[in-house]
Order: C-alpha cells, then structure tokens, then sequence
C-alpha cells in the first residue's frame, strides 16, 4: 500500500473540498494517485447525487444581482434540503459564485449557466461534488435574466425571495428599489393588464360569475358583476395599476410617473422558496 502523507491528504482536501477521512481513503484506494483519488472523490459525489434525487431540495438560496453597469439583471436559485445548510456561508458563497459568473458571461439559460466553468471545473460538476462533501440533494434549479436601459435587484433578508426589475430608461436608484420591493411584497403577475393572458381572464370571470349565482344576484347582472370582479383582479395584480406600497393613494404608474413622465417597468422575475 503506497505511503498515504498528510500533506496529500491536505492538498485533496484542499482541491475537492472533501472530508480528511474521505480524501484519506480515496488516496489509499487510488494507491496514492492523485488524479485518480479525485476522480474516485468525484465518483462518490456522483453517488451520493443519485441516491439523493429523489429527495426534495425545498429550501436553498435565491439571490439576485446586476451588472457594472446596471442593464443587465440575473437570479439563482440554488436549493438544498435543509435550512441548516441554506444558512453555511460556504453554500451561500458557492450561490454568489455561480451569480457572480453569470452575470460576468451573461449567460442565456440555465443549462449554459450549468455548463460554465468556475475555479476550472463546470459549475454542474461543482454541483456534485458539494452533494458529496455536504451529503444532502443540492441543485441548481433556476435562471433568468432582465436586459433594460436600467436593471436592479433585490434580496430579502434571509435570501429566501428576490426580484428583478427592469426599466425602460436610466432612474434614480431608490425609484429602481422602491419597485424591486413592490414586487417582492405585492407578487403582481405582469407588468400591466395586457401582460395577462386571455385564459386567466376567462377563469377570473367564471369565478365571478359564480360567485355572483352564489350571492343570489339577478342573472341580467351576473356577466356586469363579473366583469367588474376582473377589473379589480388586474387591478390588484399588475404591478403598473397596484396601490403603491408607501403611498397607497396613487398606484405604481403615477409614482413612476411623477419622477419621470416617460419611466416605465419593462419586465420583472420575482422567486420565492416556499410561497
């Protein structure tokens, strides 16, 4: 059996991030070859990913940033299965990693996003080899963009929401911000009514209706009823038309306006862990 130094267990460790006992006994096992015991770590990994993808990653990190110059925007979702593990600095860290080389690629979806590579190693790589050195399903699960004249972003506390929101046109930052919280609090479904598709339209009218044959009103007034229940659906549900959070006597639009007539929201992203 080839002699097994602390100083390689040390330098695999510090490679593949795995345990001491781990990378002792990959280094024993690849008879002291060390691309060989990483690639048995790997394997392990790998195993251990398997076994665990099955399990459900409900909590992680989602986070949010933009670039230097502010007209581009990306979010992440990183999930793992306990709240233990979303709170390590090491796997928020790998998260601002991954964040962070995103937004430098500007990469265009999650699959090319998995297939970058970081300190060397494809990020789906890193992916499992954290599986193994943690023990528990981590992955990966979401990614998407906002290109604008102007983006921002925002991470509440706790990293378990964040948003995105891009603007027509260059504003003042704490506009940008007073409407990435809007969205993070208020959940609007699109930016205004014409961004709601037709057959969430036609099933908030049903319910209208129904709930008007509930109440017992005339059958000439039921499509009258439901029609104004919609109005208040989108109302309530689109970022432009909702009562703005800090002042509930205008809506978004009038505040947006009021610091520049021309200032719009072009699209938002807005994830939430366990909503």
């Amino acid at each position: 059996m080839a002699q097994i130094s602390a100083a390689d267990v040390s330098k695999l460790r510090k490679t593949t991030g795995a345990g001491m006992m781990d990378c002792k006994k990959a280094l024993q096992e690849a008879e002291g070859d060390f691309e060989k015991a990483i690639e048995i770590i790997r394997k392990k990994g790998q195993a251990v990913a398997n076994k665990r993808a099955d399990r459900d990653a409900a909590e992680g990190a989602v986070i949010a940033k933009t670039n230097a110059n502010g007209t581009m925007a990306a979010m992440i979702v990183l999930n793992c299965e306990t709240d233990f593990v979303a709170k390590n600095d090491d796997f928020v860290g790998l998260a601002q990693s991954i964040l962070n080389k995103a937004v430098e690629k500007n990469v265009a979806d999650l699959e090319s996003l998995k297939q970058l590579e970081l300190d060397g190693k494809t990020i789906a790589d890193i992916i499992v080899e954290q599986i193994g050195k943690i023990g528990e399903k981590i992955d990966l699960a979401y990614y998407e963009k906002v290109e604008a004249g102007k983006t921002v972003a925002y991470i509440h506390p706790g990293n378990k929401l964040a948003t995105v929101v891009g603007f027509n046109k260059s504003t003042d930052d704490q506009v940008a911000k007073d409407i990435a919280m809007q969205v993070a609090a208020m959940a609007p479904i699109a930016v205004d009514q014409d961004g709601v598709s037709a057959e969430i339209i036609a099933k908030e009218k049903e319910i209208g209706r129904e709930q008007a044959l509930q109440e017992g009103k005339p059958e000439n007034m039921v499509d009258k009823i439901a029609d104004g229940k919609v109005a208040k659906f989108l109302k309530e549900n689109t970022l432009l038309n909702q009562e703005f959070t800090k002042e509930a006597k205008k809506t978004v639009r009038q505040y947006l306006q009021e610091n520049d007539k021309d200032l719009t929201v072009t699209s938002f992203l807005r994830y939430s862990l366990n909503a």
